[in-house]
């Protein structure tokens, strides 16, 4: 405290202002100003001298003494402070009132920051502009070893930090000089009274509660409680409150502007300052806001919540990008991050590197959304085709075949619906070499032979250096992503007219359902490989969705009827002549079988069929299954996807 009151003294002297009026009773040496106080009125006491902003003439300083009441040595050391300080601002001199001396204060600005990049630059530039720099903590020490001048927040508070750091900044000298109204007198005689001073910016970001729940290895509880912002959020949320009179700033990005805002003209009121300050007030809410649901959220998951969902939620998104339009060029759209704590780490689309090709659009991320998610359902490697989001073409293939297995399930991939796959999206489950890049820029349309395939995205999780390159090639606007699987459990939100929908993913997979085969027909080995294949295709297809698969890939599906008759219809006509000894999934229990999907689809050549079960009418599907000699399985388990 005593180190604090030197460099307080000290560097009051170095503030000129026109001298208090004569009613005012203030040793001479040390008389209060007028810009950072709220009259002309002087302290009543030494300590309440030691809280305002004082001002000195390079003369007095040399002969300055100290309040009654304060310690000479404290005084002494103030003097060769005040020197250390001049010699640190220069030597230029500005006329106040008459008065020769340094430039009076322009303000004083608060900092207390988590993330400390670019501060020491931005409070440097702040104090040479005449800025008085008044900082907490750690951030203080940052400052001070860069040989910025500041203030510890004790200075003005006079009183120390206490409850392990827990009370700093919740003080009346802080808040009031925050809160305070320049506009009304009231407000200003209130200042006085109390003699505080006026804080004019906050630099202000938050403990990293969300780094710290989030890191790799398990947190204690009570060390998460301990990275609960208290005062930094109060602060934030006081200065955008009065953001008409003070600058609220939390994010470092922010700094050269405020910089160069405060060099331009001061920060004064004008037009362009009013939006500046607006804009700042809203993001230094919404930092709070996104900090609060992270707490709230991680609250509910340990020990406050019941394990259903929260009675109240609110989920956080940062804007990745705004995109040029939405479904359709009418339609204004921007791209989100969620940055809720279940999201971090999860992987996703959301999370993807391009590394070449034009923007992404609306349309683009929901397609390689639904691109990857298919195609990380699937343990062996694989390759999916998708157009408006249905898999349109979808082959594995063993691990142990190598580059040429996953050159064959492209290739499969493509062969499946070649009209559709033409510019589509292509998905892999393992990283691309420069073979299978090779294959993909080169390889012509099942079609005509010639024509080479277009494509909109390719996405992988990695891709070889000299695959990328090649993959380049192709085309200046494919564009290329990489990115890890996202959570399959990850929750799920949609959208409805003034409100949302939630609920858990549809995350099962073959190796999470019991398959029960149910007629008298017993599937092969590879029959029931082939099942549990076409049962993955069909989770990711529009209902009624039905899909047509025989050794690991897709021949057809039939995806978005009305009715499931219909559906089968589509699928057995993109599957062709392929279609004899095929394998048949279907989202839902078929409610008709004679003379309906499931005879259709035995009459068709179709050896297995694999469905949920459900219906009343089941064992009209196993009874025809039964004579035409057909597999039946159920898995008690339906995908509806809408």
């Amino acid at each position: 405290p005593r180190d604090g009151e030197v460099l307080r003294m000290a560097r009051s002297a170095l503030k000129i202002r026109p001298p208090p009026p004569a009613r005012t009773r203030v040793t001479r040496a040390f008389a209060a100003p007028q810009g950072n106080r709220a009259s002309d009125s002087g302290p009543a006491n030494p300590r309440a001298a030691l809280r305002t902003p004082y001002h000195r003439s390079t003369t007095a300083i040399r002969g300055a003494k100290a309040p009654p009441g304060i310690p000479r040595d404290l005084a002494a050391r103030a003097r060769v402070q005040a020197k250390h300080l001049m010699k640190q601002r220069g030597s230029a001199t500005v006329s106040a009132a008459g008065n020769g001396g340094f430039p009076a204060s322009k303000g004083k600005v608060l900092i207390s920051v988590s993330d400390k990049s670019g501060i020491v630059e931005l409070a440097k530039g702040l104090s040479a502009q005449g800025y008085e720099i008044v900082s907490t903590g750690g951030s203080a020490k940052v400052l001070e070893d860069a040989n910025v001048p500041v203030s510890h927040v004790e200075t003005l508070t006079q009183f120390p930090e206490m409850l392990d750091g827990r009370v700093k900044t919740l003080h009346p000298a802080v808040h009031g000089g925050i809160l305070a109204r320049r506009d009304l007198k009231n407000h200003m005689d209130a200042m006085n009274n109390h003699s505080f001073g006026l804080i004019d910016i906050v630099i202000c970001n938050l403990y990293p509660f969300r780094a710290t729940v989030t890191s790799s290895h398990k947190v204690p509880f009570q060390d998460a409680i301990e990275n609960i912002d208290i005062g930094g959020p109060t602060m934030i949320r006081a200065a955008a409150k009065n953001h008409q009179h003070v600058l609220v700033v939390v994010d470092p990005a922010d700094y050269p502007t405020v910089l160069d805002s405060a060099n331009a003209d001061g920060l004064s009121s004008s037009t362009s300052q009013d939006d500046l300050r607006r804009r700042l007030a809203w993001k230094a809410f919404q930092h709070v806001s996104t900090y609060d649901s992270n707490v709230a959220e991680w609250l509910w998951e340990n020990g406050a919540g019941d394990g259903g969902a929260p009675p109240e939620r609110t989920i956080p998104m940062k804007k990745v990008q705004s995109l040029r339009y939405g479904e359709n060029p009418h339609q204004g759209a921007a791209f989100y991050v969620d940055q809720s704590l279940r999201e971090a780490g999860a992987g996703g689309i959301a999370l993807s590197k391009q590394h070449h090709g034009k923007e992404m659009s609306f349309n683009n991320f929901l397609d390689a959304d639904a691109a990857y998610s298919c195609v990380c359902d699937f343990d062996e490697a694989a390759c999916v085709v998708v157009k408006h989001t249905n898999p349109c073409g979808v082959a594995t293939t063993a691990d142990g075949k190598g580059n040429a297995g996953l050159i064959e399930a492209y290739r499969a991939s493509v062969r499946a619906d070649p009209v559709s796959a033409f510019g589509g999206i292509v998905a892999f489950n393992r990283p691309v070499t420069e073979e299978l890049a090779r294959e993909i820029r080169e390889f012509r349309s099942p079609t005509d032979g010639e024509t080479r395939m277009f494509y909109e995205i390719v996405i992988a999780p990695g891709f070889t250096d000299e695959g990328l390159q090649t993959l380049k090639g192709k085309s200046k606007t494919l564009r290329i992503l990489e990115t890890q699987p996202h959570d399959a459990k990850a929750q799920s939100f949609r959208q409805v007219g003034g409100g949302y929908l939630n609920q858990d993913s549809d995350y099962l997979t073959p190796e999470d359902i019991e398959f029960s085969v149910v007629s008298e027909k017993q599937p092969t080995d590879g029959q029931l490989k082939d099942l549990k294949f076409a049962w993955t295709c069909v989770k990711h297809v529009k209902s009624n969705a039905i899909t047509l698969a025989k050794d690991g890939k897709l021949l057809g599906m039939g995806s978005g009827q009305p009715n499931r008759v219909k559906s089968v219809e589509i699928a057995m006509e993109k599957a062709g002549d392929e279609i004899e000894g095929s394998v048949l999934a279907s989202d839902a229990f078929f409610p008709f079988a004679w003379n309906d999907a499931v005879e259709k689809a035995c009459k068709a050549g179709v050896a297995a069929i694999v469905h949920p079960g459900g219906s009343i009418r089941d064992k009209d599907a196993v009874e025809c299954c039964n004579k035409y000699g057909v597999v039946l399985l159920t898995t008690g388990v339906r995908h509806f996807r809408h």
